[in-house]
């Protein structure tokens, strides 16, 4: 299976991205423009025409000394000479040139840069408009990802409104794995509780007839010895569709919540494997202090009744031990948790614990003490009631399993 990707703590997001190529890009295009502006500039400065313009323009140059002046009879002096004339026109032509270039270059540059800003902030303000449906799209994504069972928030759709461009093209996409999923998820639990009623019948009819034969007066020993297999197979068979119904209706959401105090639930419990375990030689003890969630006290029950039986029926036997404690977290929520000895569990075998029909090694055989369900339902429930159950394998061998839940907070409480 591969890593999930992790999230880089400088991560530049994609509207940073688009800001700064439109920026560059403007930038680029402002200097060429200037570069050309100036080429054009220049080369028409350089033009023979320019130099008459500049002279018919300028006021009258300075007299040389060195150039011998004539009168005419009206006592006017004469135009200078043609070299005197080219000279001052080429030092006036390389005098306004320098600033022009200046003109040009710096306040040009300025402006450049003022109106690059700008732009930059005008393609912040239109990346984060164009890109407003993909994070519409993340965010239903998020919410989906992000609910307590695999199925919880697959009814949410996008529904996306707007132009029929490509990111509307993946909005609807979207929305129809969505309803595809939605649909497998919901046959799936349809299926799961249809087969398990209908299951129910022919165990119960079964039941009913081996019961009938091992309880007649002319019953032999070795019927009476057969029916008790043939009921403990069926007993076993009961549970694990019990459990299959359970599984089904409890990865639904619970809405009608009353307080619930999990120490009441733990107490009422050990009442009722209390006799297993001492078949089982396996001494409980508990530290049950206050720690009261909302959710269904019936199914809370069954979390913490699975979890108690899971420490008992896979410890190491006469002389084994249980702790089931119940307490409130430092982080305001709510837990319940058991330890059990037992044998030796490797880490990487922990999560698959969790999953239907899954167990160690040596578990692994019709049977088995449990249907496989136990820790399957554990999770499911904890889920339901907007929680978690974990595990941790003990260094000496055996389990520790906690399941976390919100605590109830009465109305009007602000804390």
């Amino acid at each position: 299976m591969r890593a999930p990707l992790r999230r880089s703590g400088r991560r530049v997001s994609l509207r940073t991205r688009l800001t700064l190529t439109y920026g560059a890009l403007f930038l680029v295009a402002g200097v060429v423009l200037l570069g050309v502006t100036y080429a054009l500039f220049t080369q028409q400065l350089s033009r023979p025409g320019t130099k008459v313009l500049m002279t018919g323009l300028s006021p009258d140059p300075p007299a040389s000394p060195s150039a011998p002046a004539r009168r005419d009879g009206g006592g006017r002096s004469p135009s200078p000479l043609p070299e005197h004339i080219e000279r001052w026109t080429s030092e006036q032509r390389r005098s306004m040139h320098r600033a022009a270039t200046v003109s040009l270059l710096a306040q040009g540059g300025i402006a450049l840069a003022v109106v690059g800003g700008a732009a930059m902030a005008f393609g912040w303000l239109v990346a984060g408009r164009v890109l407003a449906p993909l994070h519409q799209v993340t965010d239903t994504a998020r919410r989906i990802a992000a609910a307590p069972a695999a199925d919880r928030g697959l009814h949410e759709r996008i529904a996306l409104r707007g132009p029929d461009d490509e990111v509307k093209e993946l909005a609807d996409t979207f929305d129809t794995m969505l309803e595809r999923l939605d649909r497998s998820f919901d046959g799936q639990r349809r299926f799961v509780a249809n087969a398990s009623h209908e299951l129910r019948t022919p165990l119960t009819l079964g039941r009913a007839l081996v019961e009938m034969a091992m309880h007649r007066g002319n019953a032999s020993a070795d019927v009476r010895r057969l029916g008790a297999d043939l009921l403990e197979i069926n007993s076993r068979h009961e549970r694990l569709i019990s459990g299959l119904l359970l599984l089904a209706g409890s990865e639904n959401e619970i809405t009608d919540r009353a307080p619930v105090d999990l120490a009441d639930i733990v107490g009422h419990v050990l009442l009722q494997t209390a006799p297993e375990a001492e078949r089982a030689g396996v001494s409980v003890h508990v530290k049950a202090a206050e720690a009261v969630t909302a959710g269904n006290a019936l199914l809370l029950e069954r979390l913490v009744q699975n979890l108690v039986e899971n420490g008992i029926r896979h410890n190491t036997g006469p002389g084994g031990r249980v702790e089931v404690a119940s307490r409130v977290r430092d982080d305001g929520r709510v837990e319940v948790e058991v330890a059990n000895t037992g044998p030796v569990v490797p880490r990487y075998e922990v999560p698959a614990l969790f999953e239907p029909f899954r167990r160690l090694d040596a578990d692994r055989l019709v049977t088995a003490k449990g249907a496989g369900l136990g820790l399957s339902i554990v999770r499911a429930i904890a889920r339901a009631h907007d929680g978690e159950a974990t595990a941790r394998p003990r260094a000496d061998g055996g389990l520790v399993v906690t399941a976390v839940l919100p605590a109830d907070v009465p109305d009007g409480d602000d804390g």
